[in-house]
């Protein structure tokens, strides 16, 4: 007793969040559309769509059932043996991504320039890493990719983006710095400012600090990567962030320095992530060669890091009481 014909039109509407769009992806004009949205609506005793300043947004029940939709698209389409086209060109198809405030630091500036240049119409949706993500089935079908750190280990399928050194980052009249290094005593002594990831999840520098036995005195703690270095400024606080990362911030004039750090060449990996499935879609394949264009531009390999060196978990490390300010 269901138009399958409505399916298609809800997939699009959903990807689309606006129903002029959608009409203009189909070929259809906003009347017929409008008129779809209401049968659906009826449907799904939901809004689906609701109004956000001049444009809509999707209810939590529009979220859900997106994916799903997509996949049932495909589905179909394979087994009626119909070809999805893809023309990026003049798509006006909208990717959901999730990353994190470092990621879009990388990548952003060449991966919107690059989309542009090959698809003026398509539009990039960018959502922040939320506390949910250790914990979530449903994060890759409800995103297009997923751009996290490789040691998160999320379900299905990964390719690597690019790989950052890790560093340290101290202001630059931090009485413990000398000719631009510190030790693995500094490390432990000095306050540190770290981030608040997720609290399930080990993170990159609580794994590091693990094999080196140090226990750290954390003073601050932020929600995110990129406000570390103001927290930094004007303090004894060091930590502990991808190089990548750490460049951006310090110019020549400015207050804050890379200190070489003391435990050798610890590396991290950021990869996107996403559900197998995506890749019998032509618009997926598409985004995801612009992915590895960016990775590939950005230098992305798989060279072995130097491991730790295992007589350093044999030192004894110095124990400080912590002083927690959560901001």
């Amino acid at each position: 007793g269901t138009d399958l014909n409505l399916l298609v039109q809800l997939k699009v509407l959903l990807e689309e969040a606006n129903v002029t769009r959608a009409g203009r992806r189909l070929s259809l004009g906003q009347p017929t559309m409008s008129a779809a949205l209401a049968r659906l609506r009826r449907k799904f005793n939901d809004e689906l769509l609701t109004r956000r300043g001049r444009d809509y947004e999707l209810t939590p029940l529009a979220v859900e059932l997106l994916p799903e939709v997509q996949r049932a698209v495909r589905l179909m389409s394979r087994a009626l043996q119909v070809e999805e086209k893809f023309d990026p060109a003049y798509s006006e198809r909208s990717f959901r991504l999730m990353m994190s405030d470092y990621a879009i630091s990388v990548v952003h500036e060449q991966l919107v320039a690059r989309v542009s240049e090959l698809a003026p119409g398509v539009r990039l949706r960018i959502y922040p890493l939320g506390p949910e993500l250790p914990s979530s089935e449903r994060i890759l079908l409800d995103y297009d990719a997923v751009i996290a750190p490789v040691w998160l280990g999320l379900p299905g399928e990964s390719r690597v983006l690019w790989r950052d050194r890790i560093v340290c980052l101290v202001d630059k009249r931090n009485s413990r710095l000398r000719d631009g290094r510190l030790t693995l005593a500094d490390l432990a002594e000095l306050p540190h400012a770290d981030v608040d990831f997720w609290p399930t999840t080990l993170s990159s520098a609580e794994r590091l600090f693990s094999e080196l036995g140090i226990a750290r005195r954390i003073e601050v703690t932020v929600m995110g990567l990129l406000p570390l270095p103001f927290v930094i400024e004007g303090t004894d606080l060091v930590a502990v962030v991808p190089e990548r990362q750490a460049r951006l911030h310090t110019a020549d004039d400015g207050p804050l320095a890379v200190a070489e750090p003391p435990f050798g060449e610890v590396t991290l990996a950021e990869a996107y992530w996403f559900v197998p499935d995506r890749l019998a879609d032509p618009a997926h394949e598409w985004l995801f060669a612009r992915l590895d264009e960016v990775g590939a531009a950005l230098g992305a390999t798989w060279p072995s890091s130097r491991p730790i060196d295992n007589s350093l978990r044999d030192r004894k490390s110095t124990r400080l009481n912590s002083s927690h300010i959560t901001i």
